[in-house]
C-alpha cells in the first residue's frame, strides 16, 4: 500500500484526517502517531499494533503492544484510568509491589523491562553498587521493593555480586608491590566492575 492509500484508509474506515505527508513520516520515524492513530493503522494494515512499534521501552508503548485500552489494565492493578494514565505520562511508577507485579504479568514485561519502563535503572545502579561495596544486606529491602522480584532471590543475587567484588578487589590488590599501585589499579578494576554492575544483577537473577 502506497502512503496515500493507508491515509485514503485512515479517513474513511476509521474518520481521520491523515495525509500521505504524515504516513511517510511515521514511516521514517520522522513523527509519531498518536495512540488512536496507532490502532487505526493496525486495523488498515490488518495487524496486530504491536507489529507497528520497535522494541517497546515505555509503559505506553507496552500497553499498545497487548492490545490493551488504558481502563482495562488501570481495572487490573485497582487503579483508576486517570491515576494509571498519569503514570504512563510522567513514565514514573507509583503503584505499590502488588500493582508491580500486576503490571508485569497484564503487559508481560520482564522485571529488567518494568525498570527501564519506569526510569528506575538509575536507581537501581546506585543501590547494588551500595551493596557490593558495603553491607549487601542492608540493601535487600530497597533493591526488593524497586524490583518485582522474589526477595529471596534478590538476597542470593547480592550475596553472590557482594562476594564477586570482594574477590575481584582481594586479587587485584594481591598483583601489585606498591601501595600507589594497589590503589590505582583497584579503583580502575572496581570502576570496571560497577560499570556492569546491573548486568551482572539481572544475569545472576536469571533474567
Amino acid at each position: 500500500m502506497a502512503p496515500g492509500h493507508v491515509a485514503y484508509g485512515l479517513g474513511a474506515q476509521y474518520g481521520l484526517l491523515i495525509t500521505a505527508e504524515t504516513v511517510m513520516a511515521w514511516e521514517r520515524g520522522t513523527a509519531l502517531p498518536g495512540e488512536r492513530e496507532l490502532m487505526a493503522l493496525a486495523g488498515v494494515l490488518w495487524c496486530a499494533p504491536g507489529d507497528l512499534l520497535a522494541a517497546a521501552s515505555t509503559l505506553r508503548e507496552h500497553r499498545i503492544a497487548r492490545d490493551l485500552s488504558v481502563e482495562d489494565l488501570a481495572r487490573s492493578l485497582g487503579m483508576t484510568g486517570g491515576a494509571y494514565t498519569r503514570i504512563e505520562e510522567s513514565g514514573r511508577w507509583r503503584g505499590n509491589e502488588r500493582q508491580a507485579v500486576a503490571l508485569c504479568e497484564a503487559l508481560d514485561m520482564s522485571a529488567a523491562q518494568f525498570l527501564t519502563a519506569t526510569g528506575r535503572n538509575e536507581e537501581l545502579a546506585d543501590l547494588l553498587t551500595r551493596a557490593v561495596t558495603t553491607r549487601w544486606q542492608a540493601y535487600v529491602r530497597p533493591v526488593d521493593k524497586l524490583v518485582p522480584l522474589d526477595r529471596i532471590l534478590v538476597q542470593d543475587v547480592l550475596e553472590q555480586l557482594h562476594a564477586d567484588y570482594q574477590a575481584l578487589m582481594v586479587s587485584t590488590l594481591s598483583w601489585n608491590t606498591t601501595n600507589r599501585d594497589r590503589a590505582g589499579t583497584a579503583g580502575d578494576a572496581g570502576r570496571e566492575f560497577i560499570g556492569r554492575v546491573v548486568e551482572e544483577f539481572w544475569r545472576t537473577a536469571g533474567i
